[in-house]
C-alpha cells in the first residue's frame, strides 16, 4: 500500500474530514480513504464535444430550423434589454 502525505492545507480543509471522521465514529485515517476511493470512483466529467457526441440521433433536420417572426421585437434595437424566448415567442422587457 501507498503512503499519502500532503503539506500545507489549509486549516479548514483539514479539519472537515476530522469533524466527519467524529461523526462516524471513526478515525481520520480511514474517513480520509473513504474520501479518497470516493473520488476515484466519481465518473469523470464529459466534455462539451463529448455530450453533444452522446445525444441521440432523432428528428427531422426541419424540426430544428429557425423561424423568423416579424412580430418578435428586435434584438439589437433595445441595448441592455433582456430578451426572453419561450417555446417560439419572444418576449423583451424592452420599452417601445
Amino acid at each position: 500500500m501507498a503512503n499519502v502525505l500532503v503539506r500545507d492545507v489549509d486549516e479548514d480543509v483539514s479539519q472537515e474530514p476530522k469533524e466527519q471522521a467524529r461523526a462516524r465514529g471513526v478515525s481520520a485515517e480511514p474517513e480520509h480513504r473513504r474520501i479518497l476511493e470516493a473520488a476515484r470512483l466519481r465518473p469523470s466529467r464529459r466534455s462539451f464535444l463529448q455530450a453533444l457526441a452522446d445525444m441521440p440521433d432523432v428528428g427531422r433536420d426541419e424540426d430544428f430550423v429557425r423561424r423568423h417572426d416579424e412580430t418578435a421585437p428586435p434584438v439589437f434595437d433595445c441595448p441592455g434589454a433582456a430578451m426572453y424566448l419561450f417555446d417560439t415567442h419572444v418576449a423583451s422587457d424592452c420599452e417601445s
